[in-house]
Order: C-alpha cells, then sequence, then structure tokens
C-alpha cells in the first residue's frame, strides 16, 4: 500500500499538466538543468566570474566660460 502504481504516477502527471500546462513544463525544466548544473560547477570550484566592466573615462567638465560669452 505505500507503494506508487503506474496508476499513481500518471495521476501525478495529470496534475501537473493542469497545473502548468503544456508550454510552461520546459522551460520549468530548462530552468532546473541549468540550476543543477549551476549547483555542480560551483561545488567543483570551477566558477568562472565575469570580468569586471571596462571603465570609460569621465567625459570633461564643460566649460563655464563658453556658456559667460553667450
Amino acid at each position: 500500500m505505500g507503494e506508487f502504481s503506474v496508476f499513481h504516477w500518471l495521476i501525478v502527471l495529470a496534475v501537473v499538466l493542469i497545473f502548468f500546462g503544456g508550454k510552461r513544463i520546459p522551460e520549468v525544466m530548462k530552468g532546473f538543468g541549468e540550476g543543477i548544473r549551476s549547483f555542480k560547477d560551483g561545488m567543483a570550484g570551477n566558477t568562472q566570474t565575469p570580468p569586471p566592466p571596462a571603465q570609460t573615462p569621465a567625459p570633461p567638465p564643460a566649460d563655464k566660460t563658453a556658456e559667460e560669452k553667450k
């Protein structure tokens, strides 16, 4: 009585399909797989941090003397 039969699994599958729909399930599974892959990489120490963004030099301050001439 404590084991799940094929009939029980079919009911669970039907409920999942009703809740999430056919389009949403592949998206959820893809996210789940990426999460597991990321977790495994993190546990193995293979973390790849993205390089810091290149800092662009700030533009020179506006020349106030040009504004005063107008």
